[in-house]
């Protein structure tokens, strides 16, 4: 469930940016950039909760 949180808040952060980028850059919205972007984050977002970020549990 924590995986599909980060998901969909990355693909919702991710159309906002590229919208945001291409109307700034006066270029058409590429969908298939879109979701890449979302990827991206949804990866760098798992990698840093499980992996970089992870606690010591302690005894």
């Amino acid at each position: 469930m924590r995986y599909l949180a980060i998901v969909v808040w990355a693909v919702l952060i991710s159309f906002v940016v590229s919208y945001v980028l291409s109307s700034m850059g006066n270029t058409e919205f590429s969908l298939p950039g879109t979701f890449a972007l979302a990827a991206i984050f949804s990866i760098a977002a798992i990698l840093l909760g499980d992996v970089i970020l992870k606690e010591e549990k302690s005894e």
